[in-house]
Protein backbone atom coordinates (compact mmCIF):
# COMPACT_ATOMS: atom_id res chain seq x y z
CA UNK A 1 0.00 0.00 0.00
CA UNK A 2 1.14 3.63 -0.99
CA UNK A 3 2.04 5.61 2.55
CA UNK A 4 -0.76 7.91 3.10
CA UNK A 5 -0.33 11.69 2.62
CA UNK A 6 -0.32 13.22 6.15
CA UNK A 7 -2.81 16.42 5.68
CA UNK A 8 -2.98 19.15 8.23
CA UNK A 9 -5.90 20.97 9.34
CA UNK A 10 -5.07 23.75 11.83
CA UNK A 11 -7.49 25.43 14.38
CA UNK A 12 -8.91 29.12 14.23
CA UNK A 13 -5.42 30.21 14.78
CA UNK A 14 -4.52 28.94 11.73
CA UNK A 15 -0.49 27.83 11.48
CA UNK A 16 1.64 28.78 14.44
CA UNK A 17 5.45 28.87 14.34
CA UNK A 18 5.95 26.55 17.51
CA UNK A 19 2.62 24.97 17.17
CA UNK A 20 3.19 20.90 16.92
CA UNK A 21 1.60 20.63 13.96
CA UNK A 22 3.74 22.76 12.53
CA UNK A 23 6.96 21.57 13.72
CA UNK A 24 5.81 18.32 12.84
CA UNK A 25 5.01 19.10 9.03
CA UNK A 26 8.43 20.38 8.99
CA UNK A 27 10.23 16.82 10.45
CA UNK A 28 7.82 14.86 8.62
CA UNK A 29 8.77 16.63 5.06
CA UNK A 30 12.79 16.50 6.34
CA UNK A 31 12.00 12.75 6.98
CA UNK A 32 10.36 12.54 2.97
CA UNK A 33 7.47 11.56 4.10
CA UNK A 34 3.98 12.92 2.35
CA UNK A 35 3.06 15.88 4.21
CA UNK A 36 0.56 18.86 3.56
CA UNK A 37 -1.38 21.48 4.87
CA UNK A 38 -4.49 23.39 4.59
CA UNK A 39 -3.38 27.07 3.28
CA UNK A 40 -3.41 29.66 6.09
CA UNK A 41 -6.81 31.37 5.66
CA UNK A 42 -6.24 34.11 7.96
CA UNK A 43 -7.12 34.07 12.32
CA UNK A 44 -10.03 36.34 11.86
CA UNK A 45 -11.84 34.64 8.82
CA UNK A 46 -14.89 32.81 10.69
CA UNK A 47 -16.54 31.24 7.53
CA UNK A 48 -16.54 27.50 8.89
CA UNK A 49 -17.74 27.02 4.55
CA UNK A 50 -14.56 28.51 3.51
CA UNK A 51 -13.03 26.22 5.68
CA UNK A 52 -14.20 23.29 4.50
CA UNK A 53 -13.86 24.62 1.33
CA UNK A 54 -10.49 24.85 1.52
CA UNK A 55 -9.94 21.55 3.15
CA UNK A 56 -11.86 19.70 -0.17
CA UNK A 57 -10.12 21.53 -2.56
CA UNK A 58 -6.68 20.10 -1.05
CA UNK A 59 -7.59 16.59 -0.14
CA UNK A 60 -8.86 16.70 -4.16
CA UNK A 61 -5.56 17.58 -5.26
CA UNK A 62 -3.62 14.72 -3.52
CA UNK A 63 -3.26 11.59 -5.88
CA UNK A 64 -3.62 8.09 -3.05
CA UNK A 65 -4.76 7.82 0.56
CA UNK A 66 -5.29 10.29 3.23
CA UNK A 67 -4.37 10.63 6.93
CA UNK A 68 -5.91 13.64 8.38
CA UNK A 69 -4.41 15.55 11.70
CA UNK A 70 -6.00 18.42 12.60
CA UNK A 71 -6.19 20.28 16.29
CA UNK A 72 -8.97 22.62 18.21
CA UNK A 73 -11.94 23.55 15.78
CA UNK A 74 -9.68 22.05 12.62
CA UNK A 75 -11.30 19.06 13.96
CA UNK A 76 -14.51 20.62 13.90
CA UNK A 77 -13.79 21.97 10.27
CA UNK A 78 -12.98 18.28 9.44
CA UNK A 79 -16.71 16.42 10.61
CA UNK A 80 -18.73 19.27 9.05
CA UNK A 81 -16.41 18.25 5.98
CA UNK A 82 -16.70 14.58 5.96
CA UNK A 83 -20.51 14.96 5.64
CA UNK A 84 -19.86 16.42 1.94
CA UNK A 85 -17.07 14.76 0.79
CA UNK A 86 -16.48 11.51 -1.60
CA UNK A 87 -12.84 11.83 -1.15
CA UNK A 88 -11.40 8.40 0.74
CA UNK A 89 -9.69 8.89 3.81
CA UNK A 90 -7.49 6.51 5.37
CA UNK A 91 -7.85 8.11 8.85
CA UNK A 92 -8.34 11.08 11.00
CA UNK A 93 -6.08 12.00 14.05
CA UNK A 94 -8.43 14.75 16.03
CA UNK A 95 -6.83 16.02 18.69
CA UNK A 96 -8.36 18.56 21.53
CA UNK A 97 -11.18 19.12 19.46
CA UNK A 98 -13.67 22.63 21.40
CA UNK A 99 -16.99 22.40 22.36
CA UNK A 100 -18.12 25.02 20.04
CA UNK A 101 -21.66 24.41 21.78
CA UNK A 102 -20.44 25.95 25.18
CA UNK A 103 -19.61 29.74 25.68
CA UNK A 104 -15.72 29.97 24.86
CA UNK A 105 -13.24 32.06 27.21
CA UNK A 106 -12.87 35.36 26.96
CA UNK A 107 -10.72 36.07 23.60
CA UNK A 108 -12.48 33.35 21.17
CA UNK A 109 -15.69 33.62 19.29
CA UNK A 110 -19.26 34.19 20.99
CA UNK A 111 -21.59 31.25 20.30
CA UNK A 112 -23.50 34.21 18.15
CA UNK A 113 -20.70 34.05 15.77
CA UNK A 114 -19.87 30.95 15.72
CA UNK A 115 -23.47 29.99 14.87
CA UNK A 116 -23.86 32.93 11.94
CA UNK A 117 -20.40 32.08 11.10
CA UNK A 118 -21.62 28.09 9.97
CA UNK A 119 -20.20 26.10 13.09
CA UNK A 120 -22.99 25.04 14.96
CA UNK A 121 -24.55 22.57 15.68
CA UNK A 122 -21.55 20.56 15.85
CA UNK A 123 -22.51 17.22 13.31
CA UNK A 124 -23.05 14.20 15.18
CA UNK A 125 -22.68 11.68 12.72
CA UNK A 126 -20.50 9.02 12.64
CA UNK A 127 -17.26 9.59 10.42
CA UNK A 128 -16.73 7.49 7.59
CA UNK A 129 -13.44 6.94 8.23
CA UNK A 130 -11.59 5.64 11.10
CA UNK A 131 -10.95 8.45 13.64
CA UNK A 132 -9.13 9.07 16.98
CA UNK A 133 -9.95 11.81 18.88
CA UNK A 134 -6.90 13.23 21.63
CA UNK A 135 -8.72 14.74 24.77
CA UNK A 136 -7.55 16.69 27.63
CA UNK A 137 -8.39 16.17 31.17
CA UNK A 138 -8.00 20.27 31.08
CA UNK A 139 -8.67 21.56 28.33
CA UNK A 140 -10.30 25.09 28.92
CA UNK A 141 -11.97 24.88 25.08
CA UNK A 142 -13.79 21.45 25.81
CA UNK A 143 -14.73 19.53 29.33
CA UNK A 144 -13.06 15.59 28.35
CA UNK A 145 -17.06 14.55 29.10
CA UNK A 146 -18.16 16.65 26.43
CA UNK A 147 -15.45 15.85 24.02
CA UNK A 148 -15.59 12.06 24.74
CA UNK A 149 -19.46 12.59 23.86
CA UNK A 150 -18.25 14.20 20.33
CA UNK A 151 -16.20 11.13 19.85
CA UNK A 152 -18.75 8.65 20.46
CA UNK A 153 -20.73 10.36 18.27
CA UNK A 154 -18.32 10.71 15.50
CA UNK A 155 -17.34 6.96 16.13
CA UNK A 156 -13.79 7.27 17.18
CA UNK A 157 -11.58 5.87 19.44
CA UNK A 158 -10.42 8.05 22.41
CA UNK A 159 -7.29 8.59 23.54
CA UNK A 160 -6.67 10.09 27.11
CA UNK A 161 -3.99 13.00 26.49
CA UNK A 162 -3.76 13.58 30.30
CA UNK A 163 -3.11 17.13 31.88
CA UNK A 164 -2.33 19.18 28.37
CA UNK A 165 -4.90 22.34 28.32
CA UNK A 166 -5.35 22.80 24.84
CA UNK A 167 -2.25 20.99 23.33
CA UNK A 168 -0.98 24.22 22.03
CA UNK A 169 1.75 26.67 22.65
CA UNK A 170 -0.13 28.68 25.75
CA UNK A 171 -0.05 24.95 27.43
CA UNK A 172 3.81 24.47 27.25
CA UNK A 173 3.57 22.12 23.67
CA UNK A 174 5.78 23.07 20.86
CA UNK A 175 6.77 19.44 19.99
CA UNK A 176 3.88 16.83 20.52
CA UNK A 177 5.78 12.70 19.80
CA UNK A 178 2.80 11.32 20.37
CA UNK A 179 1.03 12.78 17.47
CA UNK A 180 3.48 10.52 15.14
CA UNK A 181 2.82 7.57 17.06
CA UNK A 182 -1.24 7.89 16.35
CA UNK A 183 -0.53 8.78 12.45
CA UNK A 184 1.35 5.23 12.29
CA UNK A 185 -1.36 3.72 14.24
CA UNK A 186 -3.83 4.63 11.62
CA UNK A 187 -1.65 4.16 8.90
CA UNK A 188 -1.48 0.40 10.02
CA UNK A 189 -4.85 0.02 11.30
CA UNK A 190 -3.17 -0.85 14.58
CA UNK A 191 -5.59 -0.57 17.73
CA UNK A 192 -5.41 1.92 20.76
CA UNK A 193 -3.92 0.20 23.79
CA UNK A 194 -7.05 1.50 26.81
Amino acid sequence: MKIPTVLIVPGLRDHAPQHWQTLLEERLREAGKPVTSVPPMGRNDLDCGAKVAAIERVAQSLAGPIVILAHSAGCIMVVHWARQTKRAVHGALLAAPPDFERPMPEGYPTLEALRVAGWLPVPREQLPFRSIVGSSRNDPLGTQERVSEFARAWGSETVDLGEVGHLNPASGFGPWPMAEDLIARLTTGQAIAP
